[in-house]
């Protein structure tokens, strides 16, 4: 894939973040852009084929935008936004009312989403990442390891969809619209290794991160979950049995963050007790 060049002289910065930055377009609030830090080329290549294979499976997505590199040689994507969009998570915490309502929208969304059949040869298997990132964590003992390797292994394998980075801040909506959002992260297993993040990001997180980045109490996302639960897991099951099986797959989301934060962090390993 060829970058378009582009120049940066239309465009505003917007915000920044651990791989680069974001720009508005300055003519057209449709227009965004999505900035990698100088030298780094391979990643915003590897997010376009990515996002390109992800929309054509028929996964709710924008649109893929174009590959794009700037006069300095920074690499990027641009995107063409949707405007009027909100995130479940915004909609969720400046109408609490309807919390019950957004739960619902987005636990139909996830259903969907796995049960989306993959050609496995064209995605990564979710146990791959997973073994990656525990093999390069410096903060779990070798016994440790091995018994959380040993539950990843055993969890059964599927050949559906996995958003990789399931917030219900990465879901967003206009009109009767739906899409997912930032799918970098997509590969392909069992669902519940994706579910897990919902957990983590409604229950498991703390008051002052998701109000911050999830706009409400933390009240409020623990409602979230108890809505989205039984639609997704269907209603039959009790919320305690559905919390025990789902807490193990929260707890290896420690993987990710550790990684990230480059510190143990005991409170998302609380979830691994089961195992450890």
């Amino acid at each position: 894939m060829e970058a378009i060049k582009i120049s940066l002289d239309d465009y505003v910065l917007s915000g920044g973040g651990f791989n680069g930055e974001s720009y508005d377009h300055k003519t057209d609030p449709s227009v965004m852009l999505k900035l990698y830090f100088p030298g780094k080329i391979r990643q915003p290549l590897d997010e376009m084929t990515l996002a390109r294979k992800v929309y054509d499976l028929g996964i709710p997505t924008p649109e893929p935008g174009e590959y794009v590199v700037t006069e300095d040689g920074r690499y990027g994507i641009r995107f063409h936004r949707i405007l009027g969009k909100k995130s479940y998570s915004r909609a969720t915490g400046d109408d609490p009312e309807n919390v019950d309502r957004y739960a619902t929208e987005f636990a139909q969304m996830c259903l969907q989403l796995h049960s989306t059949h993959v050609d496995t040869s064209s995605f990564e298997n979710v146990k791959h990442r997973y073994f990656r990132l525990l093999e390069e964590n410096p903060f779990f003992t070798a016994s440790e390891k091995d018994r959380i390797g040993k539950f990843i292994e055993d969890t059964p394998d599927e050949d559906t969809a996995i958003h990789g980075d399931l917030q219900y801040s990465n879901a967003i909506f206009v009109g009767d619209k739906r899409y997912f959002i930032d799918l970098g992260d997509f590969c392909y297993g069992n669902h519940l290794f994706d579910v897990g993040m919902v957990y983590l990001c409604c229950c498991m997180s703390g008051e002052d991160f998701i109000r911050e980045t999830f706009h409400m109490p933390k009240s409020l996302a623990i409602r979230f979950w108890e809505c989205f639960a039984p639609v997704y897991f269907g209603p039959d099951r009790s919320l305690k049995d559905i919390e025990e099986e789902i807490r193990p797959y929260a707890g290896l989301k420690t993987l990710i963050v550790e990684r990230d934060s480059k510190c143990p962090m005991p409170e998302f390993r609380a979830g691994l007790s089961s195992i450890l």
